[in-house]
């Protein structure tokens, strides 16, 4: 079982690493159409896994709570975005096309605050992992390990273009391969750290859980509808992502349901 779980949990990270190794393959960035497109695949995994591999599971462990069923995915998820709100104030990240930095002010690097707006973005991803192999681990919570592999994969599958995303443009702007691809890299480490604390802390989390799945699926929509949404729809040609948006939203879905 623990096998299976350091796989799961390394299969994101891994995807990241994949992604930031475009730099060494690809001659010229990425044109502004297919990182449109890219970004929109990634919110739509995102959204599909915070419904059906971490809201409907949340529900479904609160289920003896009768017509109040719903109250600790609810108060989970709203806790999710006032932590990534949270986040979002006080780390200093600067997303991708935007001019000015949020956060409080920081004299790091362009490259730098790029870095972190991503690592910023990972975090919810990783957490959302965690907690879902920490259920499963736990056996109390109604995940299976497919349902489990399946989030893995899905949040993999997104964390691939992310990677090209952040590695090919600072190569563009001056940054050796090598040093685009590490910080490409890194950006995605958080992910497996936090889902690897999480799952150590598994059999204290168990009470929790419905609470935990929600707030990782806020945490994930909060991204989606804050940084995702805006970098797909800016300029021309928006429903590139918003068709991108649906296939990575139906592919996350079969995934889950497939998997399940």
């Amino acid at each position: 079982m623990w096998l299976d779980v350091f796989e799961g949990l390394s299969i994101p990270f891994l995807g990241t690493v994949l992604g930031s190794a475009c730099v060494f393959f690809m001659k010229k960035e990425l044109s502004r159409n297919i990182q449109r497109a890219l970004t929109g695949f990634a919110g739509g995994v995102m959204v599909a896994a915070s419904i059906w591999s971490l809201l409907i599971p949340a529900m479904s462990l609160s289920e003896n709570k009768g017509r109040f069923a719903f109250l600790p995915a609810f108060i989970g998820f709203w806790l999710g975005i006032l932590f990534l709100l949270l986040l979002d104030r006080v780390i200093p990240h600067l997303h991708m096309y935007a001019d000015k930095a949020e956060g409080p002010k920081s004299r790091a690097a362009k490259t730098t605050m790029m870095v972190l707006a991503v690592t910023l973005h990972n975090i919810p991803e990783g957490m959302a992992v965690g907690v879902v192999y920490a259920g499963l681990l736990s056996g109390s919570a109604e995940i299976t390990a497919g349902g489990a592999l399946a989030l893995s994969l899905g949040i993999a599958i997104q964390n691939f273009p992310e990677g090209a995303i952040i590695s090919m443009p600072l190569h563009a702007e001056g940054k050796t391969k090598f040093k685009s691809f590490g910080l490409g890299a890194l950006s995605g480490a958080v992910e497996p750290i936090g889902a690897l604390l999480t799952v150590l802390f598994a059999g204290l989390l168990v009470p929790a859980m419905p609470y935990l799945l929600a707030f990782a699926a806020g945490a994930m929509i909060y991204v989606v509808v804050e940084e995702l949404i805006p970098e797909m729809s800016a300029g021309e040609h928006s429903n590139i992502g918003v068709v991108m948006f649906a296939f990575g939203f139906t592919v996350m879905m079969a995934l889950d349901v497939a998997l399940g």
